[in-house]
């Protein structure tokens, strides 16, 4: 809570004498020194003084005000010293603007009538219990707004997005692309061997002559990898060394398999070093 803006209103409300040196009482002060009287060519324009209750969140935030400034308590409130103060209040602007005075003035209302009330004397009710301090309604109010009060305070402390701070905003691109490792020479002599070694094994000793068409090959490789996403390299011979047609069957299956690679048909990939070798179609088959 911020006090008025309008200095000349506390400065009429300021019982404070303010004398110096003795002399007679001040009305007012000019760059620090007192004044004693009005210049005889002095012009005061009629809207020179002028109060603005904007500053104030309502009547009871201007009644709070004037008990927090003087030191009242607000359990025992002086009715007749804050109704004077808060009249002068009102009468300042109920001349210029009377819609914004208008709320004030009902609280004016209420002040005179506690006031009015406590003049009277305190009679016992008939439960023989004592009337309630008229100001009691008065002063719940007082301590219900001024724990809503402190409350928004506290809470407008706290920092807030777009007043005291902004959200930052990054773009991360996540988008992560796979790379396959290159198979290594010396592996792909290894499967080789592995599998030349074993179509020896089951090679049957009969002297034929058959031709082989490699291209016949690359179609079989082709139609085996087709329905398949990965085919282990070893396996793609297992037909090869079934047939028992021995090791020539085994060496233009591999050609037909090298021949497709170099075209870019098939891919053959190693996920790591010494790791099991691969083949893939290269292309997505269509359906």
């Amino acid at each position: 809570m911020t006090e008025p803006s309008a200095a000349p209103v506390s400065e009429l409300l300021d019982s404070t004498p303010a004398v110096t040196d003795g002399m007679s009482e001040a009305f007012a002060k000019l760059y620090g020194e007192p004044l004693f009287k009005l210049p005889t060519d002095l012009y005061i324009p009629p809207d020179a003084l002028e109060v603005f209750l904007e500053a104030f969140e309502g009547p009871l935030d201007l009644l709070l005000y004037l008990i927090r400034k003087q030191n009242f308590n607000v359990l025992d409130i002086p009715m007749a010293q804050v109704t004077q103060q808060y009249l002068s209040y009102i009468d300042q602007i109920r001349h210029h603007n009377l819609e914004l005075a208008a709320e004030y003035l009902l609280m004016a209302a209420m002040l005179i009538e506690i006031k009015s009330r406590m003049l009277l004397p305190m009679k016992k009710a008939d439960s023989e219990e004592e009337v309630e301090d008229p100001r009691a309604e008065l002063v719940r109010r007082l301590l219900e707004y001024e724990r809503m009060k402190l409350a928004a305070q506290e809470l407008d402390q706290i920092p807030q997005q777009g007043r005291d701070f902004q959200i930052a905003h990054g773009h991360v691109d996540t988008t992560v692309a796979v790379t396959w490792p290159e198979v290594n020479l010396d592996d792909l002599q290894m499967a080789w061997r592995d599998v030349l070694h074993r179509a020896t094994l089951n090679q049957h000793h009969t002297i034929t002559r058959e031709e082989l068409s490699v291209r016949d090959f690359m179609t079989r490789i082709l139609r085996r990898l087709q329905n398949t996403r990965f085919v282990e390299f070893s396996e793609l011979f297992e037909d090869a060394i079934a047939s028992g047609k021995g090791v020539p069957v085994v060496i233009v299956n591999f050609i037909a398999m090298l021949e497709l690679s170099r075209e870019a048909l098939i891919e053959i990939t190693q996920a790591e070093p010494y790791a099991p070798i691969y083949v893939r179609l290269a292309y997505t088959p269509s359906a």
